[in-house]
């Protein structure tokens, strides 16, 4: 039987993932700081809790599990926030890691993109890189949701790109020892 709740990931295989239906920010007019003011969210069940930020200047905002669960061990679950949130145009929101859970407890997130177009419930891929099952109870603080402003410029095919003094440097070519 799946937890619905905390759906345990174990064998899962490279699918493409669905293409973005996102409006071009480049044929829509400058985004104003009115228009991304109010964040609208849905509870799809009572046990979800409200986005809030942890402080006045806090980048994001808290996401909460809607339900207890556990991510095994050396394992990875998606915790369901009970969310659905619609992201002020001209972003897309971010879902980082808290840091306590990262330096307490060895849990990391992953998969975090929520589109600007995206309505469905937002869940947090949870990693735990630890040796003991991590128990998640409702209401806990389990990532944060944090808004960017994206811009999808078109694509265009190119002969050559512009030098620069890096060059292709990749993988540590500008730290010590290069």
């Amino acid at each position: 039987m799946i937890d619905v709740a905390c759906q345990v990931l174990t064998n899962i295989e490279n699918t493409p993932s669905s293409p973005s239906k996102r409006a071009k920010i480049s044929s829509t007019p400058a985004i104003s700081a009115a228009a991304i003011s109010t964040l609208r969210v849905k509870k799809l069940t009572p046990e979800a809790t409200l986005p809030k930020r942890g402080s006045e200047r806090a980048a994001g905002y808290d996401l909460a599990s809607a339900h207890d669960c556990t991510v095994p061990a050396r394992g990875k679950a998606v915790v369901k926030t009970g969310l659905s949130i619609a992201i002020p145009a001209g972003t897309y929101a971010r879902v980082a890691p808290r840091s306590g859970l990262a330096v307490k407890h060895f849990i990391d997130t992953g998969a975090g993109v929520v589109d600007e177009d995206y309505r469905g419930e937002v869940g947090v891929v949870l990693f735990n890189h630890s040796d003991v099952d991590f128990p998640v109870k409702k209401g806990d603080r389990i990532a944060q949701l944090i808004l960017e402003r994206i811009m999808t410029p078109e694509v265009e095919e190119v002969e050559d790109l512009d030098s620069t003094v890096r060059g292709a440097g990749g993988y540590g070519s500008t730290g010590v020892g290069s």
